[in-house]
């Protein structure tokens, strides 16, 4: 079942049309990676399904639910949530802080309450917290939930990044190259992370470069090239897709 459908979307800027008419389904329960080349328009269509950018034309569906142009924060409320290309980290506070913001949604906004201390916002606290020392434990880094950020290895912080979205509880999730910058150590482990994920029902949008892993978690993959849409297939059709390989990958690439 399709959890996610984008139909006909486009997006311009001046004269340029960075996405044209491009229509994929993304579904339920699977790693679903979207690769092409630097300024295919990964990205913008990204931005579009996660409200940061607004849609020309076309129409987004999650759960058979129109969001097309839907505000990002009420995209969160509907838990399809994002990590980013760049780190969007506050380096200045500690891993434990950096992913108790992704509880943002669930806080109590009461000024009130929260100005007196009632019982209510400290049990809440103290539940957040469980939960979000249950997800650092996941992927190994909660005996670092004292650590300022600013003492962390990129690797480390996109790991932080990671975790923060799944307080969320997202049914979607979408990955902007996260493993751009990393070793073969820390792939590895990001790849591993990401494959725990889905198999817990959580479907995940993935834009990477990394054709080997891409290759090695992806159930779906959708080529884009200038905008539009090129192929779609499992791995093994994209793989050996005459059309991917001229346009984007180079004989062998995709077997790197």
């Amino acid at each position: 079942m399709s959890l996610l459908k984008i139909e006909g979307i486009c997006k311009s800027f001046g004269g340029l049309k960075a996405v044209d008419n491009i229509s994929f389904d993304v579904e339920e329960g699977t790693i679903h990676a979207l690769i092409g080349p630097n300024g295919a328009g990964k990205t913008t269509l990204v931005n579009m399904i996660s409200g940061i950018y607004t849609v020309d034309e076309g129409r987004i569906y999650f759960s058979d639910e129109e969001i097309t142009n839907v505000p990002t924060h009420k995209l969160v409320n509907k838990h399809i949530m994002r990590t980013f290309q760049n780190l969007e980290i506050c380096e200045n506070m500690t891993v434990m802080e950096n992913v108790l913001l992704g509880f943002n949604i669930y806080m109590n906004k009461n000024l009130l309450k929260c100005s007196f201390q009632f019982e209510s916002i400290l049990d809440d606290e103290d539940k957040f917290t469980h939960i979000a020392l249950s997800h650092l434990k996941r992927v190994g880094l909660e005996y670092m939930a004292d650590t300022l950020c600013s003492d962390l290895s990129y690797g480390v912080l996109k790991k932080v990044e990671i975790v923060r979205a799944l307080c969320t509880s997202p049914r979607l999730l979408l990955l902007d190259e996260p493993v751009a910058g990393l070793n073969g150590t820390e792939t590895a482990e990001i790849a591993q992370i990401i494959k725990e994920i889905a198999s817990e029902g959580v479907t995940v949008l993935l834009i990477e470069h990394d054709m080997k892993m891409i290759m090695g978690i992806s159930d779906n993959i959708t080529v884009v090239n200038f905008g539009q849409k090129l192929a779609e297939g499992t791995p093994e059709e994209i793989s050996s897709h005459p059309a991917v390989i001229k346009a984007y990958l180079g004989e062998g690439s995709l077997h790197a």
